[in-house]
């Protein structure tokens, strides 16, 4: 007779809502898996994508043993072997580069978020790279541009606490598709449209699920965000909407922006730039300025493009002038990832990278694969926690420098991917619920831990494991590989350093330790911090020895050992100390103007575009923009049956207007091109899109596409004006109906 178990786990995967997971066992066997109702944030619901997580743990398609490749590059051809025949040739053949002429940074790791955990995704993978001298990689495919323009205004990530938002009586999703990649934050905007009377609008080129839901639905131009923020503060200052005492006490450079936008940025200028009616401009102007408290949710996507840096921090500048910030529920949320002070150095041991170690960009990854890139060829690539033969922009390029003879390849991955067919050496991983593991957020204030579910699937091991085994292979130091990674999450949590040094530990992680975690499950950070030093220790003993009830004398962080503590949201700069250079909002940026760019909010066109590219855009007039699908998370999930058929097959979603003028039919295929590549996709004509713009929701896997191409062919590698971020929505591309014989 078998007994139910229940484990609790963690969603993994690179969303902000990192949902707290029950996995039910019957035996040693995961059967189901669904949201726990006691994490504070996350309620107790998944998506549709997770919460099929076995049918994905159990695949048939699932790596279960390390394979050698036997068959030409590319073709998916491999035997298997032993782990110890695996690691043995990996370290030999890093070894033989390390001593040759080029030195070790000719080996090049790339990974990326395939799993959010701090010790799986980024933890002793870096010490090991670190230790054998390898390549620096800037991991930029998805955040550095939005990150440095917020930063340049704000000073770091910190934001609004996404719980408050429940509270807020305006809120704009402002390139952001809430209701489908952060739902849980979703429910929060509805609830305050049900008890609060809020109004939701959605600013977003294309007609997302979100913006079909919202109240009001602004369809800008690709890459015009950033003039539409300074039309809005243009109408705040002419109208004198702005909170002009807040200005003065928190800000710096107002005068130079109010008469920058006064001057430059006209309504009417504006909706010739983004498309938009001078109607609406004034409108949102209005509202947003008079309807307090008032929240902006800001997403990735409008950054990727040539200017998507300054297009965040332009539009992160509004909040403070009128005077949003006063409000726990008014502001501007991006990532509250830097809201978990992990002692991440400890883990990652940067103290062990070569002088002079070079870094090379992942969005470049076609060039480095070319030899494009300063300093010597990559000769080596260890793949784990991404997919870059269907993520990676220039795809076409991409896949031609992995089908190099000389390139010696491993990926370390859960199932066939794309990048797996290229691969000399295949090692198979551990799904969340097979390894253990630690984690923040970058889409609420929650610690949580993972524990492992079950065992390992065949030979499946964790990153950890398998660096620890190359570790011992390369003869590197027993003592910085020869730990746990249960004492790898105490070093993240500062508990080493908690009973000698206890006014060292960051105020946000006081009193959080592994064993509460386990114990609790998740438990939000410190964001109204204990008044000292001694309650902070004070509240670790009693936690320790049992202590059922323990009051910080802030009456909201009442702990009770048995759930997690529940605190009221805070206005992070109701009276400024932002934490910039000259502690306030800085609209003049001295920094950037150091870097010899613009010190104050402006306008960066796309790269590509009908008005800054004419020429181009005669041969390519459509922008291209690629989204998440809704039944996929970049490129995981597609692994899975019953998701790939609710996806159904790549398709693009063109204008009326746009597919008659090249006699598109709905339901056709189509082909998507220009000079980088093409990919092949069915034709869904409707009004989601505005004339000018397609949509292609992605990432599918190439095997699973039409011509064995996706989206990503025709993607640049072109990067952002800060942060060195990828331009993926920059992208002019033609369409045309594809002949029958074409298709076939």
């Amino acid at each position: 007779m078998t007994t139910h178990k229940t484990v609790r786990s963690v969603c993994p995967h690179d969303c902000p809502d990192a949902c707290g997971m029950l996995v039910t066992l019957d035996g040693d066997r995961a059967v189901s898996v669904r949201g726990d109702r006691e994490n504070p944030f996350t309620r107790g619901f998944l998506c549709h994508k997770v919460s099929r997580y076995p049918e994905r743990v159990y695949h048939r398609d699932r790596l279960q043993f390390p394979m050698r490749r036997v068959g030409p590059k590319g073709s998916g051809q491999f035997e298997r072997i032993s782990w110890d025949s695996a690691l043995a040739e990996i370290a030999e053949r890093f070894k033989a580069i390390a001593d040759g002429p080029h030195g070790p940074q000719a080996i090049l790791p790339y990974s990326y978020c395939g799993t959010m955990g701090k010790i799986q995704s980024e933890g002793l993978d870096r010490r090991f790279f670190h230790r054998l001298g390898a390549s620096l990689l800037d991991r930029t495919i998805c955040a550095t541009a939005g990150v440095a323009g917020y930063t340049a205004t704000i000073g770091s990530r910190q934001g609004t606490d996404p719980e408050a938002f429940s509270q807020s009586k305006y809120i704009i999703n402002w390139g952001s598709n809430t209701a489908v990649t952060n739902m849980h934050l979703w429910v929060r905007m509805v609830e305050a449209r049900k008890y609060n009377g809020a109004k939701i609008v959605t600013i977003d080129p294309y007609r997302s699920q979100t913006a079909a839901r919202s109240d009001w639905h602004l369809s800008p131009r690709p890459g015009t965000d950033a003039a539409l923020a300074l039309g809005l503060m243009h109408v705040i200052f002419r109208d004198q909407l702005a909170d002009e005492d807040y200005l003065t006490q928190h800000c710096l450079g107002t005068e130079e922006l109010r008469a920058r936008v006064l001057t430059d940025y006209s309504p009417i200028r504006v909706a010739r730039i983004t498309g938009l009616s001078e109607a609406d401009i004034e409108r949102l102007a209005l509202e947003y300025a008079t309807t307090q408290p008032s929240a902006i949710r800001i997403n990735y996507g409008l950054q990727r493009h040539a200017g998507g840096g300054m297009a965040v921090r332009t539009i992160a500048c509004l909040p403070a002038i009128i005077g949003a910030w006063r409000h726990a529920a008014g502001g501007i949320l991006l990532s509250t990832s830097a809201s978990f002070p992990f002692q991440m150095s400890a883990v990652q041991r940067p103290d062990l990278i070569p002088l002079r170690t070079r870094t090379i960009n992942m969005t470049q990854l076609a060039e480095a694969l070319h030899g494009e890139l300063p300093g010597p060829p990559v000769q080596a690539l260890y793949v784990y926690n991404s997919n870059p033969a269907a993520i990676a922009p220039d795809q076409q390029r991409v896949l031609s420098g992995l089908l190099r003879d000389d390139l010696f390849t491993v990926v370390h991955e859960q199932f066939p991917t794309d990048t797996v067919d290229y691969a000399d050496i295949v090692l198979p991983a551990t799904t969340q619920l097979e390894h253990f593991d630690l984690h923040g957020s970058y889409g609420h204030q929650y610690v949580q831990v993972n524990v492992p579910a079950i065992a390992p699937l065949g030979e499946a091991r964790c990153n950890t494991d398998v660096f620890r085994g190359l570790a011992k292979q390369l003869g590197f130091e027993t003592e910085l590989f020869d730990v746990s990674d249960e004492q790898l999450a105490r070093d993240l949590l500062w508990e080493s350093v908690s009973t000698t040094s206890p006014d060292q530990v960051p105020l946000a992680l006081r009193g959080i330790t592994l064993d509460r975690l386990k114990t609790e499950g998740a438990i939000k950070i410190n964001v109204q911090q204990p008044h000292s030093v001694e309650a902070a220790s004070k509240l670790t003993r009693s936690v320790s020895e049992g202590d059922p009830t323990h009051e910080f004398p802030t009456p909201s962080l009442t702990l009770r050992v048995s759930k997690p503590v529940v605190q009221q949201p805070v206005a992070p700069f109701a009276n400024g100390g932002f934490p910039t250079p000259s502690g306030k909002c800085e609209f003049y940026c001295d920094r950037l103007a150091k870097q010899g760019i613009d010190p104050l909010p402006t306008f960066i066109p796309p790269a590509e575009s009908p008005d800054s590219a004419p020429e181009l855009a005669a041969r390519f007039p459509l922008q291209l923009l690629t989204p998440p699908s809704p039944h996929f998370l970049n490129s995981t999930f597609v692994e899975v049956d019953s998701l790939r058929r609710s996806a159904v097959e790549p398709q693009l979603e063109i204008s009326p207007n746009d597919a008659a003028h090249r006699g598109i039919q709905h339901g056709e295929l189509v082909n998507i091109f220009n000079d980088r590549g093409s990919f092949t996709a069915r034709a869904i004509v409707g009004e989601t899109v505005r004339p000018g713009v397609v949509v292609s929701p992605s990432i599918w896997w190439n095997k699973h596409s039409l011509g064995n191409r996706n989206c990503n062919s025709t993607a640049p590698t072109r990067l952002t004006d800060l942060g060195g971020g990828a331009t993926f929505f920059d992208n002019l591309v033609q369409v045309e109906r594809l002949e029958p014989t074409r298709a076939s």
